[in-house]
């Protein structure tokens, strides 16, 4: 199986999706990141250095699946659903020939965000179904699955922190409160933990369950078994 994740910037696969990537890369599945901004506008650092050591921060990260990014870049703060941009991702899909993207929820925070996944549902049209990852914070987001990443937390929380321009211990914070969250959200079980995603069915695709790795164990709804005198 072939996967393309897409980013905006260099650590948005890693907050928004990387435990459910880690999860492909256990299956074998062969992984794609992309990249779209340069990232520069990321800190206050000159655009150049920051770009530069953004992309090396993104690279170190994706290599911990043995994946090697590919960089749009684009300029940040400035993504828009437009004819370059939509056609570098054709040239991307095409170019990759994957089963399933998984690129950013259309109402998440970001105007680059939401940028990409306006294009990337354009540019993927009849080729290849899109999945939506959680927003920050699963603000106005309503999942449709879920991925048990329980056993992929650590190395996910060790690709966001390669991320050291982006003050990472505070996404590593986020997202696994969110990750918990969304576990106890489709009843997981105790101390278990999930990425949530959206999936909008689209003609030609109508389900994609059999793309997914497994939701979490689901525990056992049952009522008090105590007896009260």
């Amino acid at each position: 199986m072939k996967i393309l994740a897409l980013g905006a910037h260099p650590d948005d696969i890693e907050i928004f999706m990387f435990g459910t990537l880690a999860v492909y890369a256990a299956q074998g599945a062969e992984l794609t990141f992309a990249v779209a901004t340069d990232g520069a506008k990321g800190g206050k650092s000159d655009a150049t250095v920051l770009a530069r050591v953004r992309r090396e921060e993104a690279t170190a990260a994706a290599g911990l699946l043995g994946a090697a990014p590919r960089f749009l870049d684009f300029p940040d703060g400035e993504l828009v659903a437009d004819a370059a941009l939509i056609g570098a991702l054709k040239t991307l899909i095409a170019g990759t020939g994957p089963d399933l993207v998984i690129t950013h929820a259309p109402n998440d925070y970001h105007a680059d965000h939401r940028a990409l996944s306006d294009s990337v549902r354009i540019a993927a049209s009849f080729a290849v179904p899109v999945l939506h990852a959680d927003t920050m914070g699963g603000t106005g987001f309503s999942p449709t699955h879920y991925v048990d990443i329980s056993a992929h937390a650590e190395i996910k929380a060790k690709a966001i922190r390669m991320h050291q321009s982006q003050d990472p211990d505070r996404f590593v914070d986020i997202a696994r409160t969110q990750n918990l969250f969304r576990s106890g959200q489709c009843n997981g079980a105790q101390g278990s933990l999930a990425e949530a995603f959206r999936f909008e069915p689209m003609f030609p695709f109508a389900d994609i369950r059999a793309l997914l790795p497994p939701a979490p164990a689901i525990r056992t709804a049952m009522v008090s078994s105590r007896r009260v005198d």
